[in-house]
């Protein structure tokens, strides 16, 4: 069974004088382990979808499955349960607390959860993602590169069924950006996350076993290679 399916997906929008239709029918299903690139050129969906596969917002009509329940029909205490257990989020901001120590931002989705051995698997996860000697450090002392792998970290230190990356290269540079995304496609993958990346970068998107191009919020082609 799929972990995340997009059925029949319409999602709109309402200002003061109109209504922006960000997508437009939308069925889309994605099975555990597999890597998804959503493609396309900004006000395509992209977001939008990413958004609504994170319960962070709810369809206008149709239905997003989380591990086959409807986003929709959950109240707050379930959604939240839902984000923290199965889902991990990589921004391309980073969105680190910026008054914690890289370790202390990894282990913080831990100990919200309640989790055992929380600093014991912390410190696993920053070694996977090789900062285990920066644990230390606050944000403003790290590189960008190193910010994203903490970010990456934080992410998947609760062994989530999801994980969603917003432009998680669009800060750094080629060459940082190219280590960046190997390491996102190495830990996903050992984790059998579905991961799905919204990108710019044709070259980031390469790495996706799944390419989605959106364009006016609608899918013009699902290739999978």
């Amino acid at each position: 069974m799929p972990i995340l399916s997009f059925h029949n997906v319409t999602k709109d929008y309402i200002g003061a004088d109109q209504r922006v239709r960000a997508l437009d029918h939308v069925s889309l299903d994605i099975a555990p382990g597999e890597f998804v690139a959503l493609v396309g050129r900004s006000g395509c969906g992209k977001s939008t979808l990413l958004n609504l596969a994170g319960a962070m917002d709810f369809p206008t009509e149709g239905q997003v499955l989380v591990d086959g329940v409807a986003t929709s029909s959950l109240k707050d205490s379930a959604l939240t349960g839902l984000r923290r257990d199965k889902i991990g989020f990589i921004f391309q901001s980073f969105q680190l607390l910026h008054t914690l120590t890289a370790f202390e931002n990894v282990e913080l989705p831990l100990l919200l959860a309640g989790s055992a051995n929380a600093r014991a698997k912390a410190r696993e996860r920053l070694a996977s993602v090789e900062l285990d000697g920066l644990g230390d450090r606050y944000p403003h002392q790290l590189s960008g590169g190193q910010m994203q792998r903490v970010a990456i970290a934080r992410a998947l230190v609760h062994r989530p069924s999801i994980l969603l990356a917003d432009e998680p290269t669009g800060n750094l540079d080629t060459a940082t950006g190219n280590v960046i995304l190997d390491l996102l496609r190495r830990t996903s993958a050992e984790q059998n996350a579905a991961t799905i990346m919204a990108t710019h970068s044709a070259e980031a998107a390469a790495i996706a076993g799944v390419i989605v191009r959106l364009r006016d919020g609608r899918i013009l082609e699902i290739e999978r290679r």
